[in-house]
């Protein structure tokens, strides 16, 4: 199932099962049979009930309009990622994750232009079961759920908190909330349409390849967060006693380093 994917985790997905040589990594699955089962349902939900309205979507529907309402779903999911990377002690990155929603709500007519990322303040994107895995705890089996595809024990639990904090959840009504929701997936699986057909024509084992590249994105993504979060707690070093006076005053000559580096936050 690809609808739970946005554009850019799927690319990250894409790119790290063809960095491994599209050859299947062992993974640890010891649910493959029940979840080979709930695989197939669900491409057989997509083949038929969610990538037909996709294609419509897309032929009907400009793609500058698509992407619009691809960066104003995005923008209310900075809200829930900054609340992440507070969680995992990440302060520096939630403040520019808050920074970039008061940009693109004001300058960016809602959040359907991306102002931010041309600003330099680029997204993390952060949920629950990210900042669960910062916090130690193991990603557990790999797990298919129904509809919403690919997990692992560890997500799954992050889930409900993940749902609740949804862009969908804005609406103050049934009925616009459905229609939140069904644009979302729509708007997401029309995205996905070239890329997952080339999925369909290389794989050999879709499953396999789906999971192994799902594992490899999410154990990336939490080492990726337990790594800043030691950063965070590490910012402060003691200096030598020797060289304590001299480090209080900088030369004159010598410019003030910045608060943080893009090395610092991950940046090249």
């Amino acid at each position: 199932m690809k609808c739970p994917f946005g554009r850019s985790a799927f690319a990250a997905l894409w790119l790290s099962a063809s960095l491994a040589g599209c050859a299947t990594v062992e993974q640890p699955d010891p649910l493959e049979k029940l979840n080979r089962k709930v695989f197939a349902f669900n491409e057989t939900v997509d083949e038929y009930v969610i990538a037909p309205p996709a294609r419509a979507y897309r032929k009907v529907v400009p793609s500058m309009v698509r992407l619009g309402v691809d960066n104003f779903f995005n923008n209310l999911r900075d809200v829930w990622s900054a609340v992440n990377l507070v969680l995992q002690g990440r302060l520096d990155a939630s403040a520019s994750d808050v920074m970039r929603f008061g940009t693109n709500t004001v300058l960016g007519l809602g959040g359907f232009v991306d102002w931010a990322s041309e600003l330099g303040l680029e997204p993390h994107y952060e949920d629950f079961g990210q900042t669960l895995g910062v916090w130690g705890f193991n990603a557990g089996a790999y797990l298919v759920l129904p509809i919403l595809g690919p997990s692992s024990v560890r997500d799954a639990i992050g889930l409900p908190a993940d749902i609740l904090a949804s862009p969908d959840q804005i609406a103050d009504t049934v009925r616009l909330r459905n229609s939140l929701t069904g644009l979302r997936i729509i708007n997401t699986r029309a995205g996905l349409l070239d890329a997952t057909g080339l999925l369909d024509d290389i794989a050999l084992d879709k499953y396999s390849f789906v999971r192994d590249a799902y594992l490899q994105r999410r154990r990336s993504l939490v080492e990726d967060g337990k790594r800043h979060g030691a950063a965070a707690e590490e910012d402060y070093i003691p200096p030598e006693p020797a060289a304590a006076a001299s480090a209080a005053v900088p030369a004159a000559s010598e410019p003030l380093a910045p608060a943080s580096s893009p090395a610092a936050d991950g940046k090249p």
